[in-house]
């Protein structure tokens, strides 16, 4: 089963409408994946939310998620999504619930996995296990990250930044940030996104 995302009135992109059993083809013959050649969706329902923000961008209050079913080839983009010439979606299930603090936790995960340099790595599991979730600490090791000269260094820049919002209050902004470090850390590694996402919901 996958599972598609769409706004409160079951629409998507161009106005396109979903609901128990509409079914939509791709028109276009694109091969990228952001392309009119594809109709997009998720392998897992914590994927689908916790990189809502860096894809579809529904809010998350209001959104609806719906079991799909797809036809011909699938196309992915390292597990952040998929698509399918064609997508029907089946029945709506409930958005799973999830914290702007398991949203950091996941985009922190994904940051240690391509990341391992111990300033880093010291900071992050200072977060993860609660030691340590100032904004202070957040954006020492933001800006270390940042100054780094390898690139895997960003993706851990914008976990600690996303920490350094949620610590100020700002959800939106760190939702944003962990699913980007969680993007970029999955186009510079083989990553399992599934148990991550359930590691950080798990965890936190």
């Amino acid at each position: 089963m996958y599972y598609k995302l769409t706004d409160r009135n079951g629409r998507t992109r161009y106005a396109t409408q979903w609901g128990p059993g509409a079914t939509h083809t791709a028109t276009g013959s694109s091969e990228p994946l952001c392309s009119e050649g594809w109709i997009h969706f998720y392998d897992d329902p914590l994927l689908a939310v916790l990189l809502n923000p860096i894809q579809g961008g529904f809010e998350q209050s209001t959104m609806q998620l719906w079991e799909c079913t797809v036809e011909g080839a699938i196309k992915t983009d390292h597990g952040l999504k998929f698509g399918a010439k064609q997508v029907t979606t089946v029945r709506e299930i409930p958005v799973p619930s999830i914290t702007t603090e398991q949203c950091i936790a996941f985009g922190i995960l994904c940051a240690q996995a391509v990341y391992t340099e111990p300033g880093f790595l010291a900071w992050s599991q200072g977060w993860l296990s609660g030691k340590d979730r100032s904004e202070a600490a957040a954006y020492v090791a933001a800006r270390a990250a940042a100054r780094a000269a390898a690139r895997a260094a960003a993706y851990a820049a914008h976990a600690a930044y996303a920490a350094a919002e949620a610590a100020d209050a700002a959800a939106c902004e760190a939702a944003d940030a962990a699913a980007r470090a969680a993007a970029y850390a999955a186009h510079a590694a083989d990553l399992s996104l599934k148990d991550l996402a359930k590691k950080a919901i798990a965890n936190i």
